[in-house]
């Protein structure tokens, strides 16, 4: 089926049209008409756009954040929650329910038990902690049993024992300087290893 001289030519005036808005017809015309330096300015677009486009790196989808700063400070925000055997929700936390939920809130996933969180983290060397690294304790001297958010300044949070809200505990001295084991990260596995 043959198109039209009329039709073709009206869809050629479209298509032109459409590829620069510096082009307009002129009454009664079949030939566009260009505005002064309309050629070179969209050439210059052309290769600003191609250039662009070619030198942009590829990067991953928008997501939650997930540094380790916003983590700490969610379990900061915790501190005052009751504490609960099993718990990992708001209603009230053991220690790796709450470094569970404060990770979910950034967007990661990591796993249930203080042992497993251990085994599954990122290595990061003692002198290294930031923000938002997981602390991990042995108490009971049987493996890892007991894990803390780390805050900075020496200072972590967790969920102590029963009928003890989550709190802040201490790493230079005490208790938790003498049973600290190691230390791992979810939020960014380029750290160092120990």
């Amino acid at each position: 089926m043959r198109a039209s001289g009329h039709w073709r030519a009206s869809a050629h005036r479209t298509l032109r049209l459409r590829r620069s808005r510096t082009l307009r017809l002129e009454p009664g015309s079949r030939r566009p008409h260009r505005t002064p330096g309309s050629g070179a300015a969209a050439a210059a677009l052309i290769a600003l756009v191609a250039y662009g486009c070619r030198s942009l790196p590829a990067t991953a989808p928008a997501g939650p954040p997930r540094d380790g700063a916003a983590i700490a400070r969610f379990a900061a925000s915790l501190v005052g929650a009751p504490y609960q055997f099993g718990g990992a929700d708001a209603a009230g936390f053991d220690c790796s329910g709450l470094a569970r939920y404060v990770h979910e809130r950034a967007g990661l996933v990591i796993p249930r038990t203080a042992a497993e969180q251990q085994r599954a983290a990122h290595p990061v060397p003692l002198v290294a902690l930031a923000p938002g690294d997981l602390v991990f304790f042995r108490v009971r001297r049987r493996g890892i049993d007991h894990v803390g958010v780390y805050a900075g300044g020496g200072r972590f949070v967790h969920a102590p024992r029963a009928g003890q809200a989550v709190a802040y505990g201490d790493l230079s001295r005490g208790f938790y300087a003498r049973h600290l084991v190691s230390a791992g990260r979810f939020w960014d596995r380029s750290a160092p290893p120990p």
